[in-house]
């Protein structure tokens, strides 16, 4: 391996590890600084091929968790990934002042595309994940997470210039980078406090990377319950994690080889209910069940009221590939027999519950990666942000990790309370600040308790979303592009070009 294709492996696994669980988010800075240098003064392609090897370096360590979930789907993943950032790197510039700009608006453009394309997109492992912990986090506030991109790039590449010593450059982006951070802050004054409730996110505990078994459903909920009768406090609000409610159809064959016997509809719901009531407390909780035409699988959350009114449902709307469905079935099925024998039916509703303490926005699990989810829950009234999540079957706790970043981000974008509950971990309360007010450790059994603030109005990141950095960074490439053409950069004699 030639000296460049080793600084473009280094430069990758410093970005992997800037972003969580690692979360060491000053190694962004220099991967980029690195990167950035890499693709300077070289011709397109080897620009493509040590962007290609970041992201290779980058997405390995940060993504390897979907090996145990999908062994086929996770080298798509990566290798889709590594091209993208590949495109990247040969859409800036190989030389001139339009390649600090020209690079953060190409990252940013890529990241878009693949937070959303293919298989409904995968944002997971991406650079606002770091940034969410630097001091400039506020502005994603202002145009969501996609600005918080810009910045962290802005940051690697003001680091590149300093040290060469090009201190006009490095000025600009410090102005760059307090400018937005102020213009975050600014853009959360439309929202106002209405009430504050008290809070219990309940998680049941148990052992991690486990599969979905029929004989161990009663358990999972046996847990949950067992955990929400431990509440001693009074309470307004209790949340329980995603799909912990699991039951067979009323009257099923419990199999010889379960310990004890399945756990029907109608018992879980009665049971629910009784809790709602012994607490005085509106309950959310997550529920897995095969559809009433029995083609699909169905994944919800229920608001249940004190008196035992279920006073809405919320569907699960975007579905997580190769898990909850699998996209090219008929293809993907000649090679591994491990898929889920039916897909989750999407739902179609807006992202809000309807409850006694007025609407809650929810996001299940994995719809907390997507910024989109969560400013349709806000957008339509969501006063707090609910992530009822199950990362139980999941090996390591890398996706846990990302999904609290995730959280966290959210809570910056909306001004929002996030509220994450999981069965085995990581449960969060999370301030509109994104601070990590409490967090619970993986397997272990515990409530959450906090006092948390229900709050309306919009904040520019809610209004506008990631729209404005969108158009910029179309606009910027195009304009780069315009003015670079016919004028491509070949090696320079004394380079090494070998990629």
């Amino acid at each position: 391996m030639t000296r460049t294709r080793i600084q473009a492996v280094l430069a990758g696994l410093l970005i992997a590890a800037a972003i969580p669980p690692w979360g060491w988010w000053p190694l962004a800075f220099v991967g980029i600084a690195v990167w950035y240098r890499l693709i300077e003064n070289v011709a397109r392609r080897p620009r493509f091929t040590r962007s290609f090897l970041v992201g290779m370096a980058w997405s390995i360590p940060s993504t390897i968790w979907m090996l145990d979930l999908t062994a086929p789907g996770w080298p798509v993943t990566v290798l889709i990934f590594s091209v993208f950032m590949g495109a990247a790197g040969a859409a800036t510039p190989a030389e001139g002042p339009l390649r600090r700009f020209a690079f953060p608006a190409a990252i940013v453009l890529v990241e878009l595309i693949r937070w959303n394309w293919p298989f409904g997109g995968t944002p997971i492992a991406t650079f606002a994940m770091a940034g969410v912990s630097t001091p400039f986090a506020m502005s994603a506030r202002l145009f969501g997470s996609p600005l918080l991109v810009v910045m962290v790039v802005a940051a690697g590449i003001a680091l590149a210039e300093a040290v060469s010593q090009n201190w006009r450059v490095v000025g600009i982006a410090v102005g760059v980078l307090l400018a937005s951070t102020i213009g975050g802050h600014v853009a959360g004054s439309a929202v106002d406090t209405v009430a504050t409730i008290d809070v219990a996110v309940v998680q049941g505990g148990g052992p991690q990377n486990t599969r979905a078994d029929v004989c161990t459903t009663r358990a999972v909920f046996e847990r949950h319950m067992n955990a929400s009768e431990s509440i001693d406090r009074p309470v307004d609000l209790v949340l329980w994690p995603e799909d912990v409610v699991h039951p067979s159809r009323d009257g099923a064959t419990t199999p010889s080889r379960c310990e004890s016997p399945l756990l029907g509809r109608t018992e879980a719901s009665t049971r629910l209910t009784n809790l709602a009531a012994d607490l005085d407390a509106v309950v959310v909780s997550g529920w897995f069940e095969i559809a009433e035409d029995g083609l699909a699988n169905t994944n919800f959350s229920i608001a249940q009221s004190p008196d035992g009114t279920v006073t809405d449902r919320y569907d699960k709307v975007l579905l997580v590939p190769f898990g909850e469905f699998v996209p090219l079935r008929s293809w993907i099925e000649r090679f591994s027999d491990e898929l889920p024998a039916r897909d989750v039916r999407r739902g179609t509703e807006d992202a809000v519950l309807d409850t006694d303490l007025g609407p809650l926005g929810v996001s299940i699990s994995w719809e907390v990666f997507f910024d989109h989810r969560a400013r349709d829950a806000v957008g339509n009234g969501g006063q707090v942000l609910l992530n009822p999540t199950n990362g139980s079957s999941y090996w390591l706790t890398i996706v846990q990790g990302q999904q609290i970043a995730s959280s966290r981000l959210r809570a910056l974008e909306t001004d929002r309370w996030v509220l994450q509950a999981a069965p085995t971990g990581f449960s969060a309360v999370i301030s509109p600040d994104s601070e990590v007010r409490d967090r619970t450790g993986v397997s272990e059994q515990r409530v959450l308790y906090d006092t948390i603030e229900l709050r309306e109005g919009r904040t520019l990141a809610v209004a506008w979303g990631g729209w404005p950095v969108l158009l910029w960074a179309l606009s910027t490439l195009i304009f780069t592009f315009w003015c670079s053409r016919g004028s491509e950069t070949e090696p320079r004699p004394h380079q090494n070009t070998d990629g």
